[in-house]
């Protein structure tokens, strides 16, 4: 049972804790931890490293899939009895948890993007800016993959959290409060760098637009231990997101709100 004056019982549930890095379910060593980031790695430039064999309707999906499956395979073999603790049962107040910070992402990325945009010169992820010109299937298609892609997003943010967590709490002797703070700050900045190409290597955009979404979305994994409740809040909040883009960009097109 994990001290009281080590939880954030503001935040975290009663009676519910992180997996692996207190040797529960099952304890993963230092070793089998690098195991799970090398196959992270891999999983990642299967998904950015472009392959002419895998395009098209169907064939697009393969990195999708390997982004998240290697590392999970990876986890699963260093961990065969314990590797699904990172999933829960979803529960209707789980719904409401990935709704709220859905809201809450959308608010907050809101105001940064704002105050980026006031003093930088920002770039636009171009995936998202050419829907608006693509054709009905097409975006069907770009809704469809991205809900993998953001499951992987997750694995790749919150199993290098848990590991953090396994080496601060472990062998550097860090509290349990302050040892998911650091993890908490380090995974943003982890996901911020996965996007740098993106975003056209504009490390303050990455940072204050991105790090600060990836703050808010893995406070949902904080709350409830569980990958699927800060999955949905990241669809819920990106389809947002790719919905208003094409609804402005419309509009843009055709003279604009109020252009005539």
């Amino acid at each position: 049972m994990t001290d009281r004056a080590e939880r954030f019982g503001w935040l975290e549930r009663p009676g519910d804790d992180f997996p692996f890095y207190n040797g529960e379910p099952v304890t993963i060593s230092g070793g089998q931890w690098w195991l799970v980031m090398a196959a992270i790695l891999a999983g990642f430039l299967v998904l950015t490293l472009s392959n002419p064999l895998l395009t098209g309707a169907f064939l697009g999906f393969v990195p999708i899939v390997a982004f998240f499956a290697l590392p999970l395979a990876a986890l699963k073999y260093v961990a065969p009895r314990g590797w699904t603790a990172i999933f829960r049962r979803l529960r209707l107040r789980d719904v409401f948890v990935m709704t709220g910070f859905a809201l809450l992402n959308i608010f907050v990325t809101g105001i940064a993007g704002a105050i980026l945009i006031s003093v930088i010169d920002t770039t636009a992820n171009p995936a998202i800016a050419g829907l608006a010109a693509q054709d009905t299937p097409a975006r069907i298609l770009f809704f469809a993959k991205s809900v993998p892609q953001l499951f992987g997003e997750e694995v790749l943010t919150i199993l290098p959290f848990l590991a953090l967590l396994t080496w601060l709490t472990g062998k550097r002797g860090v509290g349990r409060k302050r040892a998911i703070v650091i993890a908490w700050l380090a995974v943003a900045v982890l996901f911020a760098a996965v996007h740098l190409p993106t975003y056209g290597w504009n490390v303050i955009q990455v940072i204050g637009g991105v790090g600060v979404a990836r703050l808010v979305l893995t406070l949902p994994y904080i709350m409830t231990k569980n990958i699927l409740v800060c999955t949905g809040a990241h669809i819920l909040s990106d389809w947002f997101l790719f919905g208003a883009t094409m609804v402005l960009s419309g509009a843009a097109a055709g003279g604009g709100i109020g252009g005539g």
